[in-house]
């Protein structure tokens, strides 16, 4: 099987003496060159978070766009777009845009989101949710809405069609075929998962498990990607299932890239608590490329998944990640995951 790599970008940003990316615009044109950088290095894709009333990345769309104006083969996604920040019509427009520029290569990645620093900020975007209702079901109900004006559905009415009594005659409009085929949805846990399976979306699996059974993140993590894959199989979805896992790994090339990943390496998972649920993470890989290569290998869900992102450091600029890049290709190479 062959495996796809691309890289997952936060884009902070901080204005603060020795910054490297010290404003938004900094981190946005950085993140186009890295994109260039990463087909050059003969990566697949280049996916983006998406987080609201901080200092990273917030708005895709835009970004997107003149990463694939830049760039030719590469997959550009969103990993992942916190659907309680969005109306489903408005999204339409703006990702079938960013879609039709890149000649389709948008892969959307969407999903309920994770915590964010605003405790008010749906209420500020006007999304405010519905008296009695939870935001699990609202995500829910606004992904099936986005999928359904995405194929095309109409979704208003002409006056002509009201003058007749017609149903709603007028689509959502740019429209991109295949667009809605290429949905992801952020799963932080076996259920999720399952449930995405059971709707026909790709399994976009959390950095984090809010979930805890004291195995490593890794082995719960091939768990979840394999029961993805059985009750999609078993929903009997016409479109093959993909899948994907992000790792924090950093291949040694130089003296440079020991200063800063030298001491990264770490064998145990990171555990805790978030939204009142048990959460674990992975470890971060760390050393020479053949250390590396030997942790992911060993890596469960790493060898499950068909697409592997990695984490970029993007506040250490340019240079650093466009090296890390390179690193991660020869890495893919070696490792034989560009093989078909």
């Amino acid at each position: 099987m062959r495996t796809r790599v691309g890289f997952l970008s936060f884009g902070h940003y901080r204005d603060v003496p020795g910054s490297r990316v010290p404003t938004a615009g900094d981190s946005l044109r950085m993140h186009v060159d890295l994109a260039v950088a990463a087909e050059e290095s003969g990566l697949d894709g280049a996916w983006v978070r998406v987080h609201h009333f901080d200092q990273s990345l917030a708005a895709p769309y835009p970004l997107l766009a003149a990463m694939g104006a830049r760039t030719t083969t590469l997959e550009l996604g969103t990993g992942v777009i916190d659907l309680r920040y969005e109306q489903p019509l408005a999204m339409t427009e703006l990702a079938s845009a960013a879609d039709l520029l890149t000649n389709g290569r948008l892969q959307l990645g969407i999903s309920r989101g994770s915590p964010e620093r605003a405790i008010d900020g749906q209420e500020r975007f006007g999304l405010r949710l519905g008296e009695g209702g939870s935001w699990s079901e609202e995500t829910r109900s606004r992904a099936a809405h986005l999928r359904r004006a995405l194929r095309g559905e109409p979704q208003a009415s002409s006056a002509l069609a009201v003058q007749l009594g017609q149903a709603p005659d007028l689509r959502v409009e740019p429209h991109s075929p295949g667009l809605a085929e290429r949905l992801w949805w952020g799963a932080g846990n076996h259920t999720s998962g399952l449930w995405a399976a059971e709707q026909g979306y790709h399994l976009l699996s959390s950095t984090l498990l809010l979930q805890d059974d004291g195995r490593p993140f890794h082995v719960q993590q091939a768990e979840q990607v394999r029961a993805y894959r059985s009750a999609y199989a078993a929903a009997g979805h016409a479109p093959a299932p993909r899948t994907a896992v992000t790792r924090s790994a950093f291949p040694i090339a130089n003296d440079d890239d020991r200063r800063y990943f030298g001491l990264a390496d770490q064998r145990a998972d990171g555990v805790g608590r978030l939204d009142g649920s048990a959460a674990r993470s992975g470890p971060t890989y760390a050393g020479d490329p053949e250390h590396v290569a030997r942790r992911l290998l060993a890596d469960e869900a790493v060898q499950e998944a068909d697409t592997v992102l990695f984490a970029l450091p993007s506040q250490l600029g340019y240079e650093v990640n466009a090296r890390l890049l390179a690193s991660l290709g020869e890495l893919a190479r070696a490792l034989g995951w560009h093989e078909d």
